[in-house]
This record gives C-alpha cells, structure tokens and sequence, in this order.
C-alpha cells in the first residue's frame, strides 16, 4: 500500500507540475513522510526529483535559453549557499505561530513565513487583470536567481520564485519549461552535494524498491505533461503557476507544508 500511495502521488504530481516548473518534492515529500522517518524521506524525495529532472532536461532541454540559464541559474547558485547559511541561524528562531490542526502541533517558522508572503504576492500580482501584461525583462533575470536562489537555500522553495519570474520573462513556453529544468538541474546538483553524507548514513535502510517505483512514476507523469505541452498555450501556463504559487504560499503562511 505505501508504494502504491508514493507511486500515484509521484504519478500526478510530475504530470501536473511538468508545466509549472515547481511543486514535485513539495507535494511528494509528505507521501514519502507517511511511511518512512523524514531524514529518509527527504533523502528519497531528493533523488527522485533530481532524476525526474534529468529526465525532463532530456525530453525538452534543447529548447532552454542557455544565456538565461547562465544569468539566472549562476547568481541563484551562489544565493543558495547564503540561504543556506541564513538557515542555520532562522534555526535558532522561535516560530512566529504555533497551534493546532487535526491533532498535531503546527509552527509557521519565520523563513517560511517570508516565503510564504512572497510568493502570495506574486500569485495575486499574476491573477489581477492590471499586471497580468507585467513582465520580468533580461536586466531582473540576475534578481530573480538571486531571490530564487536564496530562498531556495533558505527554505527549500527555488522552483516556485524561480517560475514566477520566468513566466513572465517573455520566454515561449518550451523554453520556460525547458530553461526552468536546465536551473532547478543545477540547483539540485548543488543540494544533493549536501545530502550525500545523509544518503550514505541511510543507504542500508532506504526502501530501493518503491524509490525506483517512485522514479519510474514520476518519469511516466513527465511523459505525459511533455505530451500535452503542446497544446498549452503560455497563457494557460502562467495561470497554472499563478494557482500553484497561491496554494503553496497559503501552506507556508498557515505552517501545513
């Protein structure tokens, strides 16, 4: 039953989150944290993702705009470790809130916090009629991996910040598909780096047949949203992060992801 549970969620999320370019490890890790202590889950939902990216820069990698990659991905490359770094010391802060929620004790921690607000701005800006024209032109592309980055190394959110600039960067909708797997690529080469020690400690116990079932899902969900990409207008895409960007901000605010 767990692998079933892990496989379809692994199934939808990569499918559905194929156009957005952000939300497979969010929706996947708390699959993954049912089932198996959470420095295993992390562990798993980080390789899944890193190879469900490999798998997607494969199916569309030649439409990334390398010189985006380069000014975007490079600034959010070296923000992750400030973020990182700025962790460690948000760890040593008291929530902002705490309570209660369907038995268990819910803490809405400060960097999740101003995450959270952020990108609720950016989901509002992006459903509101007067900035729906507004567009992040090459000279914000270095801010946006900066912000993305840094966020990123903070509180594990890059994709999410990283989509709402380049949705509206004015890339075609192959190459924002393809140049967000090109960055999130380079982020998750820097963020396993990191996990190698934990994946070491944990490689007598992790369950490797429901994380290749996991892996083999999540590349059939890439399968079929590249399938489907061509009959999604970039308008429905930027309507697709915006919905997603709102939800994941409402969970971060609320303390629930």
């Amino acid at each position: 039953m767990d692998a079933l549970i892990v496989c379809v969620v692994a199934l939808l999320a990569s499918g559905l989150t194929f156009f957005s370019g952000f939300g497979l490890g969010t929706l996947l890790l708390p699959a993954f944290a049912l089932f198996y202590p959470i420095a295993q889950a992390v562990a798993l939902t980080a390789v899944v993702h890193f190879l469900n990216g490999l798998f997607k820069l494969w199916l569309v990698g030649r439409h990334a705009n390398l010189r985006v990659v380069l000014v975007f991905g490079l600034p959010a490359l070296a923000a992750s470790l400030l973020g990182a770094w700025a962790l460690l010391w948000l760890a040593e802060s008291r929530p902002v809130v705490s309570y209660s929620f369907l038995g268990r004790d819910v803490l809405v921690a400060p960097a999740k916090l101003v995450v959270g607000a952020l990108l609720l701005l950016f989901s509002v800006a992006e459903l509101l009629p007067r900035f729906r024209n507004l567009s992040f032109g090459p000279k914000y592309f270095p801010l946006g991996g900066l912000l993305s980055g840094f966020f990123g190394g903070l509180a594990g959110m890059q994709g999410a910040l990283r989509s709402a600039f380049l949705a509206k960067s004015g890339l075609s909708k192959e190459q924002f598909v393809a140049t967000g797997a090109a960055v999130a690529l380079m982020i998750d080469i820097t963020r396993l780096s990191v996990y190698l020690p934990a994946l070491r400690s944990e490689r007598a116990t992790l369950d490797y047949p429901v994380l290749a079932a996991a892996v083999v899902a999540a590349l059939i969900g890439s399968l079929a949203g590249n399938r489907y990409l061509r009959s999604v207008t970039m308008t429905a895409v930027q309507r697709i992060v915006a919905v997603m960007l709102f939800a994941v901000a409402i969970g971060l605010i609320s303390g629930v992801l």
